[in-house]
């Protein structure tokens, strides 16, 4: 394990309030259990005090010129794992609702070579926050979409708690979703015929920033994300033949 390098991502968006705990929580993990972890925290373009926090932290950083949204914050990240010849990425979102004591449970199936793509779920033992009861019917719906499309079961997958191996860096570093990449990053996966895993996780509610997605959005937010998952679907299918 220790000629292996990882990656934690961070994405923040305004994240001024919870950043630094995020990145603190992540070294407190890397202390206890020896993970061979750096972590990136990737500012996307931040409208309050974030860059200036960040710039405290014993972490690396990338600050991005213009606001990418989470799909192109997530990729510049990436794009740095896979450049700077990391073995593994993990995301860890700078809100605080991912608990950096989740990073063994998430690797260890990438150690043992059963995955390409893991996933955090909070539905396979159901402790800790569930989310909004109109972001869970939306998680229903996009399980069944890819059952449909890819037939695979995901229980979670707009979770952003997920780790990546050097295979599936390498897919993401050359195309990432950019609006709402976790529902459909799981079908670029699928159609790469990348093995992905679900492992029980906890969550928390957020503790800094404000969600992208509110009820009154969320209508909006499963038609949009509908057609930009069938976009990827088809643009990866055109490509396969």
């Amino acid at each position: 394990m220790k000629s292996l390098r990882i990656l934690v991502v961070v994405p923040c968006y305004n994240e001024q309030s919870s950043v630094a705990a995020v990145v603190e929580d992540i070294r407190r993990v890397k202390i206890r259990t020896g993970l061979p972890v750096d972590t990136l925290v990737v500012n996307d373009c931040s409208t309050d005090n974030t860059l200036a926090v960040v710039r405290t932290l014993d972490c690396l950083h990338l600050d991005l010129p213009v606001n990418l949204g989470i799909g192109g914050c997530m990729q510049a990240g990436y794009k740095y794992a896979y450049r700077k010849g990391y073995d593994m990425a993990v995301q860890i979102d700078g809100d605080g609702q991912h608990p950096a004591d989740g990073l063994p449970k998430l690797l260890e199936p990438l150690f043992d070579d059963r995955a390409d793509v893991v996933i955090g779920s909070r539905f396979l033992e159901r402790k800790g926050f569930q989310s909004s009861f109109a972001r869970r019917v939306g998680i229903r719906y996009f399980r069944w979409l890819n059952q449909l499309l890819i037939h695979k079961t995901v229980h979670d997958s707009t979770s952003g708690f997920r780790a990546f191996n050097r295979k599936t860096l390498e897919i993401v570093n050359r195309y990432y979703p950019d609006e709402y990449p976790e529902p459909e990053a799981i079908v670029q996966f699928g159609l790469h015929k990348l093995r992905l895993l679900e492992v029980p996780v906890t969550m928390e509610e957020r503790q800094g920033g404000a969600s992208s997605i509110t009820f009154i959005r969320s209508i909006y937010y499963l038609f949009k994300v509908t057609l930009g998952t069938l976009f990827v679907y088809v643009r990866l299918r055109k490509q396969s033949l």
